[in-house]
């Protein structure tokens, strides 16, 4: 399925139904008072976040919603039926915003959370209402409100605990097919991995966490190259960063080059980002060349000395396992 994390929608709530113009006409009742009932009200455009989505995929096919109008109101003090109500799904995570100016109207952050995104038009009032004691036929009914009508983008960022980031060829869908059930695609190429996947890493100490593999970032990704900005954000929303480096890649004479390079990325696109917690790791230990590019790399790394794993064998997942989960509390 194509992982589409940005998309346009159209809303139309439903108008009000008009009221009702109408006079009692019974027998033995010579002088039949107004009786006009009130429309019904429009439906409203509702939007829902639900966890059983995880992309924008189905707006593809469907952008355009609209509410049903209320019913008019009709004699005897009848009130017309209420237009039905309309629920469109969304995946949490979920950002609204409006489609002119980008301000940003709802943000889905929780599974079930809902907001009225078009409000239907109340139902104008029938003659019964406008009857006074100096006016006792009003011969006129109110006409029912219009539905409202907006445009709005949505943007989807994807809710993770823990995002990995790093240069393409890391070896971040490795980790994360070894951590957990998601299945990335895999491949000794740059860029396989083109959609971030989010998959649920079981913790042996307590809650699982969800962890995100972000697709693979290179020097401009700030502003667009690579893969870029369009997925940049989603790290936005993670708590904390696993920065994976392919220690056999790793330049002898610039051993930080690499690490640095991505680090400069994030605080260009968002300073906040080089402000998350952050678990360097040396990954692909289990290459010959890399036990003498990863002691290059730690003599000029000055922070908590990186761990060294192999997503391929093993090795070291544990412990980065436990660095993890000590970060998240």
């Amino acid at each position: 399925m194509k992982f589409i994390d940005e998309t346009t929608i159209s809303v139309q709530s439903g108008d009000g139904g008009a009221g009702c113009l109408s006079f009692r006409r019974e027998k033995f009742v010579p002088r039949g008072g107004p009786d006009g009932g009130d429309g019904g009200k429009g439906g409203d455009v509702i939007l829902k976040a639900t966890s059983r989505k995880r992309t924008l995929y189905h707006f593809r096919f469907k952008r355009q919603f609209h509410a049903r109008t209320g019913g008019h109101g009709e004699g005897n003090q009848r009130t017309g039926k209420g237009g039905h109500d309309i629920v469109v799904e969304v995946p949490v995570g979920t950002l609204l915003k409006d489609a002119e100016t980008g301000d940003i109207i709802k943000d889905f952050t929780q599974d079930e959370e809902t907001f009225i995104a078009a409000k239907g038009g109340r139902g104008g009032k029938g003659n019964k209402h406008f009857a006074t004691s100096t006016h006792r036929t009003p011969r006129f009914a109110q006409p029912g409100e219009p539905g409202q009508s907006f445009t709005f983008k949505m943007e989807l960022k994807l809710l993770a605990d823990v995002g990995i980031i790093g240069l393409p060829n890391a070896g971040k869908s490795t980790l994360i097919s070894a951590l957990s059930s998601a299945k990335p695609k895999i491949a000794d190429y740059p860029f396989t991995t083109l959609t971030p996947s989010i998959g649920m890493v079981n913790n042996p100490w307590g809650e699982p966490f969800a962890m995100a593999d972000i697709p693979g970032l290179i020097e401009g990704a700030h502003e667009g190259a690579g893969l870029g900005i369009r997925f940049l954000k989603h790290i936005e929303r993670t708590r904390i960063l696993v920065h994976l480096i392919d220690a056999s890649s790793i330049d002898s004479e610039h051993p930080l080059a690499g690490y640095e390079s991505i680090n400069r990325e994030l605080a260009l696109y968002n300073e906040d980002l080089i402000r998350k917690p952050q678990i360097v790791v040396l990954n692909k230990m289990d290459m010959p060349e890399s036990q003498e590019k990863a002691v290059a790399f730690m003599a000029q790394f000055d922070d908590e000395p990186p761990l060294t794993i192999s997503a391929m064998t093993g090795q070291g997942l544990e412990k980065l396992i436990s660095e993890i989960v000590m970060n998240l509390e």
